[in-house]
């Protein structure tokens, strides 16, 4: 069965008429009328009643043609939009963990290009959904970290969703907090020092463990904890409570804005549990766009 056949009985079915429908389709009649004996004896029905008055559908041929033509109507809305002169836009998307430096390479990439041309989306949002997202190709890649403490847990995740991380930078841990807190001006920050204030934390949701932390040592008993949605709810309590968060110390003020600040985290344990090695997931085997 064929696009062509299908589409020769349609006119055929229309016109009433062998004839009326070769000279419709700017072919013979005889090929034509072998399109469709071939189309008939590969089903193993009849689809046309043939008469010296012309041709109708039989029973067989009316329900046929019901199907034949959502099929042939959804190729030509494929032929619309991904053929020649369509309306397809190239698709590009990233998940990401609550970074602002991912939004900020985000916007500039998307300047670099002619957005009435591309499709483009990001999405920041919880540990699992950006690995599922990935996963699922609704994004292309994922931003998010891996420490000593998580990677074993994370790495598992990632190698049964079929992905792969490749790591961009590694990073000490920061206390993130706005210039008015009074730990704003130190030079470093003891863990001691930021018991009087709360912690602020993403909600990774009820089936969460501390491998979905995107906050470092998120493992370290905290007296006071907040769980927050959204970086802007985030920022919010940070001002409105004095909290902090913990994070990799590269901040965006273009986007957040200079009221906000990093500290560096003067870490008395084991050094490697206070460092982020931040990257991005693919699916394995996936050739990436030119946007990544």
């Amino acid at each position: 069965m064929t696009l062509i056949q299908l589409s020769y009985l349609t006119t055929i079915a229309e016109t009433g008429s062998l004839n009326k429908a070769a000279e419709q389709l700017y072919v013979s009649q005889p090929s034509l009328t072998n399109a469709v004996k071939e189309l008939e004896k590969e089903l193993g029905v009849t689809l046309l009643y043939r008469s010296g008055k012309g041709v109708t559908l039989t029973n067989d041929g009316v329900e046929f043609l019901q199907y034949a033509k959502e099929i042939y109507r959804q190729y030509e809305n494929l032929m619309k939009k991904y053929g020649k002169g369509g309306s397809y836009k190239k698709k590009f998307g990233v998940s990401t963990q609550h970074y602002s430096f991912a939004v900020k390479a985000f916007v500039d990439m998307a300047q670099e290009y002619d957005m009435s041309k591309y499709e483009f989306a990001i999405k920041e949002t919880k540990t699992r959904e950006v690995i599922s997202d990935v996963s699922t190709l609704k994004s292309e890649i994922g931003v998010l970290y891996l420490s000593d403490f998580n990677r074993k847990a994370m790495e598992k995740l990632l190698h049964n969703a079929h992905l792969e991380f490749h790591p961009l930078v590694d990073c000490r841990a920061y206390v993130y907090l706005w210039r008015g807190h009074p730990l704003a001006e130190e030079t470093s920050i003891r863990f001691e020092q930021l018991a009087h204030y709360p912690c602020l934390a993403f909600d990774q949701g009820d089936n969460s463990s501390f491998y979905d932390a995107e906050e470092i040592l998120s493992t370290r008993e905290y007296a006071q904890v907040i769980k927050a949605n959204d970086r802007a709810t985030m920022l919010n309590l940070m001002v409105g409570l004095n909290g902090y968060t913990l994070c990799s110390g590269i901040i965006c003020e273009e986007l957040n804005g200079s009221d906000y600040v990093a500290v560096p985290f003067q870490d008395e344990g084991t050094d490697s549990e206070s460092v982020m090695e931040i990257g991005y997931i693919n699916r394995k085997n996936l050739v990436l766009s030119e946007m990544r």
